[in-house]
């Protein structure tokens, strides 16, 4: 079902008796709030909630567990997610790029089948240990935020390819990030604040360092 930019304010009750949805876009309808209903959509693959002004997501949305392709929160006013969304871990790509987000949220780091991740555009300081745990993921996006290091837990994302850290006061990278065998792509372009570590050279010689 695919109700993008319609001018909803609000989801009609209607939607949520459509049991048998499994592609639902709620995008850019200046929503405010999606109710607890949207968890019995079972069997729900993929979901835009992206361009609204949401505060927060219901709890329900983590009883999702068949929502495969993507879930899109992308331009709201999210501060946190709730903890129930680390059960979809079927999930292949999630979006919460341009919200409000200050800590990282690790339910995320539940999501095991993720495969790319953004997060751009927040106010992220750091990114947890646990998020060495998604080690499926192939692209990770955190591009303009506030994070001056990076977790040692990286170097077990050994399916990543790609890693977009364009805009970040970073100081250091981690050396466990050197032996990504897989790692085609490091965009630090906009970075003013690196200390090159030794082994940076290596990656550059390979190709995968992106940061005129």
């Amino acid at each position: 079902m695919n109700l993008w930019k319609k001018r909803l304010g609000r989801v009609p009750e209607s939607v949520w008796e459509q049991a048998g949805l499994e592609s639902l876009v709620l995008a850019d309808n200046e929503l405010s709030e999606v109710s607890e209903k949207i968890g019995g959509l079972k069997r729900l693959r993929m979901l835009d909630l992206g361009h609204n002004q949401l505060m927060k997501v219901p709890e329900s949305l983590g009883e999702l567990e068949g929502l495969t392709d993507f879930l899109y929160l992308h331009d709201n006013r999210l501060t946190s997610l709730p903890e129930s969304l680390a059960k979809l871990t079927k999930l292949r790509y999630l979006n919460i790029s341009e919200n409000n987000f200050e800590a990282f949220p690790e339910c995320v780091c539940g999501m095991t089948g993720m495969i790319e991740l953004r997060v751009s555009d927040n106010r992220l300081t750091s990114l947890p240990e646990l998020v060495g745990g998604l080690t499926h993921l192939r692209e990770l996006h955190v591009r303009n935020n506030k994070l001056i290091s990076l977790p040692e837990s990286l170097g077990m994302l050994r399916e990543i390819r790609q890693i977009d850290l364009r805009g970040n006061p970073l100081t250091n990278l981690p050396d466990s990030m050197a032996s990504l065998p897989r790692l085609e792509k490091l965009d630090l372009r906009w970075v003013e604040t690196l200390t090159f570590p030794d082994w940076f050279a290596v990656l550059e010689a390979r190709g995968c360092i992106v940061y005129h």
